[in-house]
């Protein structure tokens, strides 16, 4: 209907009142259909959560323009306080995004390189490692660095933290494989990356994010995870137990790895990610350079479907606008986001509970919006 309205245009100023009517016609249609695809995701969001329950909070961006926020089912099964877009959840893996963008600051501004080798900046790293790896490798989870959960212990310790993660594997002398030719998720290259964006700030990775992330990006209510932390709003997760079908609470208090800072930290609400969303497609904030480059393939999973990982988040380039999407998986938390930048949109979508896919959730939501289109690739065949 939009390129009839334009050929109304080119007959000339004899046609114009049908080309304002026509056009008047147009956005009435599209404001109708866009009401009508909210109404069918309301329903069925409806559908899958009720209010005694956890659920989750969701929000969509359409052109730039938020269009649709709400929350379904409660954010405590005790009090009963249901969610909404200000409440905070766990965000999970999802933090990797706002790892990665600081170490893209601090590269942009001369203070390290992203082909640096990490010893340089964590002279303990084993050697073998050290002189193997990369900056760039840690960011794309192409460094086959060996993952902490073998080898720390938690003796002693109620809470981990990014310096008790590297203490776990600084010492080991070899790698997955050959650095650079293989992907491997590693939530223990984002544990130490933090620390490198702590040895080269000079301030901790609390503090940096807090100053040049959510301070600028407008997210005054997203917090990380510590033990002193007061978090605003917060949602409790919740794991199902399928014997019982009862909420068993799941959150810091219960698992020693929750909350390590680099990977998995963040508290922040559907609201306060929009605003994040927003700071990124307006390229002042944070500068379109470094928000392409950390929305760009950089290591390639899939040559042929042109599937990858940028610093951050998924990539698949492999038909139509570019797809920018990363899940977050912490206990009983589950988190996802999905856009695509070219189009200003996005989808995202956090619920404290494990018991429903969320990925598929936002798959469901992305072809009401666009029917018709091709489904993203699941992040489970990505990191398979």
């Amino acid at each position: 209907m939009y390129w009839q309205c334009l050929l109304y245009l080119k007959n000339g100023s004899i046609i114009m009142t049908k080309f304002v009517a026509l056009l008047g016609a147009c956005i009435a249609a599209v404001v109708c259909s866009n009401a009508q695809q909210i109404h069918s995701i309301d329903s069925l969001l409806s559908t899958m959560y009720n209010n005694q329950q956890p659920g989750i909070g969701i929000g969509i961006v359409q052109n730039g323009k938020t269009v649709f926020t709400g929350g379904y089912g409660v954010k405590d099964v005790t009090t009963k306080q249901p969610i909404q877009a200000s409440t905070n959840f766990n965000i999970a893996s999802l933090t990797k995004q706002f790892t990665a963008m600081a170490v893209l600051q601090l590269a942009q501004q001369g203070k390290l390189n992203l082909d640096d080798s990490p010893g340089k900046y964590l002279p303990s790293l084993n050697k073998h490692v050290a002189n193997k790896i990369t900056i760039r490798q840690l960011l794309s989870h192409s460094s086959g660095l060996i993952d902490h959960y073998s080898y720390a212990s938690s003796k002693g310790l109620q809470h981990a933290h990014n310096i008790d993660v590297f203490k776990a594997i600084e010492n080991i002398d070899s790698t997955y494989f050959t650095p650079g030719t293989q992907f491997r998720y590693s939530n223990t290259a984002f544990c130490t990356l933090a620390l490198i964006i702590e040895k080269v700030s000079g301030t901790t990775y609390n503090n940096y994010i807090q100053q040049h992330i959510f301070k600028p990006a407008g997210m005054g209510h997203t917090t990380i995870w510590n033990e002193h932390a007061q978090i605003y709003q917060p949602a409790t997760g919740y794991t199902l137990d399928s014997a019982t079908q009862t909420f068993i609470k799941s959150q810091a208090e219960e698992h020693v790895f929750f909350s390590t800072e680099g990977d998995g930290g963040v508290y922040t609400s559907v609201d306060d990610y929009i605003r994040w969303f927003e700071a990124l497609q307006g390229g002042t904030i944070f500068p379109s350079a470094i928000v392409q480059q950390a929305r760009s393939i950089e290591f390639t999973i899939d040559k042929n479907k042109q599937l990858g990982y940028g610093f951050g988040w998924f990539i698949d380039a492999g038909s139509g606008a570019v797809k920018v999407y990363h899940s977050g998986d912490n206990s009983g938390f589950r988190t996802f986001t999905f856009s695509l930048p070219s189009q200003n949109f996005l989808i995202v979508v956090f619920a404290n509970r494990d018991d429903i896919n969320i990925e598929e959730l936002v798959q469901k939501i992305y072809s009401i919006l666009m029917p018709g289109v091709k489904p993203f690739t699941k992040v489970e065949e990505l990191t398979s």
